[in-house]
């Protein structure tokens, strides 16, 4: 066992999806002139996949600074300070969601136009 959190290697897992991760899709995404609706779509699964990933984190983490021994590792994964931690995968667990439904909702104004006007020429 550990002395404290931090030298595993579940904290750092836990940063690199929490924070590398979505930048570097963000940076990717944002060089790009022109994304199709698949990659945009792609985009947001991912950030809700992350979001999810990083709830699976944070619980893992705060089970494990239970058991060591050092107080810095309470002060945050275990206090009410943790609460503060959900912030980061509730925040892209939410882009993800609205970038989702803006491509559902784009589709669906294009099905329902393709529709209206199938049905015109009828």
């Amino acid at each position: 066992m550990e002395n404290t959190i931090f030298s595993e290697i579940k904290f750092w897992l836990m940063m690199l999806v929490s924070f590398v991760l979505p930048f570097g899709l963000y940076s990717m995404l944002m060089l790009k002139k022109a994304i199709s609706q698949k990659t945009t779509l792609i985009f947001g699964f991912a950030l809700v996949a992350i979001a999810g990933l990083d709830v699976i984190f944070l619980r893992l983490l705060a089970a494990a600074a239970k058991l060591t021994p050092s107080l810095a590792d309470d002060t945050i994964f275990v206090s009410e300070v943790s609460l503060a931690l959900y912030l980061v995968p509730a925040m892209f667990g939410g882009i993800g969601v609205n970038i989702i439904s803006h491509v559902l909702i784009k589709h669906l104004d294009e099905a329902n136009r393709q529709f209206k006007q199938d049905h015109e020429n009828s």
